[in-house]
């Protein structure tokens, strides 16, 4: 098997939702998403820490949902990834 193969093999598995066969990278409706999208914009144009928090809030519910029932590993990690950077942004 030639490494092209191989590399496509593990492409299509890690984007792939097991279940329905389908390349899930995105998927809507996505409410914890969209509520970090609204708090995170209103808190930085109305210069509120409280609306930001809230916005911290829901990105936090949002990458633990992926984690934890993320259909593709993808998703999985990108929950993984978006806890160690807020993570991060909480200790520095």
């Amino acid at each position: 098997m030639s490494p092209v193969t191989t590399m496509s093999k593990w492409v299509r598995w890690f984007f792939t939702d097991p279940t329905t066969g389908r390349v899930v990278v995105a998927q809507f409706p996505n409410w914890s998403l969209a509520g970090f999208l609204v708090f995170a914009t209103a808190g930085r144009v109305f210069d509120s820490a409280p609306l930001r928090w809230v916005g911290s809030a829901f990105l936090l519910i949002w990458s633990l949902d992926e984690l934890l029932r993320g259909d593709a590993p993808w998703r999985r990690v990108l929950g993984l990834g978006v806890i160690g950077i807020m993570a991060i942004g909480v200790l520095s």
